[in-house]
C-alpha cells in the first residue's frame, strides 16, 4: 500500500477574461492539453486537446468554448478524467494560447487573465498570468503519473512567444533550469 492519497482524479481547468472594448477586435484564449506517453514522456504528443476535439477514449473534454471572453464567470472550462485514462500516459500539459488575429497579443494586452485548477471544491492552483505578461501563450499545469499509477499536479505557469501551432509542439518540453 502507497499510503491514503488515491491521487488527482478528475480535475477542472477554467479560464476566464474580460471582452475587448467597444470597437476593438475580440481576444479569444484557448485552452489545451497535451498527452504524454511514457515512451516520449517530453516528446512528441500523442494527441492534443483543443476547441474542436477531444481525446480518442473521451477522458478529456473541453465543456466550455468562449471567442471573446462574453461567458458568465469562467469561460472555458476543460475537465480531465485523469483517473480514466490509459496507463501508457505518464503527463498531461495544459496550456492556454492567444487567437493571433488583427494585431499581436500577449497576456498584457488581455483583460483580467485568470486560470484556476480543481479537483471537486478543491482549488489545487490558481494564477492571473502576470508572470508572463509579454507571452502569447503559457503553460499552467502539469499532471504526472507517478510509479504507483497516481496523478499528482505540478503548477507552475511558463510562457512561450509562438503561434497556436508551434505552441502545440513545444509546449510539453522538459523545462531547463
Amino acid at each position: 500500500m502507497t499510503g491514503f492519497s488515491k491521487g488527482l482524479r478528475k480535475v477542472e481547468i477554467a479560464l476566464k477574461w474580460d471582452p475587448s472594448p467597444a470597437g476593438r477586435p475580440p481576444t479569444d484564449l484557448d485552452i489545451i492539453a497535451a498527452t504524454f506517453v511514457s515512451a516520449d514522456a517530453y516528446g512528441t504528443p500523442a494527441y492534443l486537446v483543443h476547441f474542436d476535439s477531444r481525446s480518442p477514449d473521451g477522458t478529456i473534454f473541453l465543456n466550455r468554448d468562449s471567442t471573446d471572453g462574453r461567458g458568465f464567470g469562467w469561460d472555458e472550462v476543460m475537465m480531465l478524467e485523469l483517473e480514466r485514462l490509459d496507463s501508457r500516459y505518464a503527463r498531461v500539459v495544459v496550456g492556454v494560447v492567444i487567437q493571433q488575429g488583427p494585431g499581436y497579443k500577449t497576456f498584457a494586452d488581455v483583460l483580467n487573465p485568470a486560470v484556476r485548477v480543481r479537483e471537486g471544491y478543491t482549488v489545487l492552483a490558481e494564477d492571473d498570468f502576470a508572470s508572463v505578461l509579454g507571452a502569447t501563450a503559457a503553460t499552467i499545469a502539469e499532471f504526472v503519473r507517478d510509479d504507483s499509477g497516481e496523478w499528482t499536479l505540478r503548477p507552475g505557469v511558463h510562457g512561450f512567444d509562438e503561434d497556436p501551432a508551434t505552441f502545440t509542439q513545444v509546449m510539453g518540453r522538459a523545462r531547463r533550469p
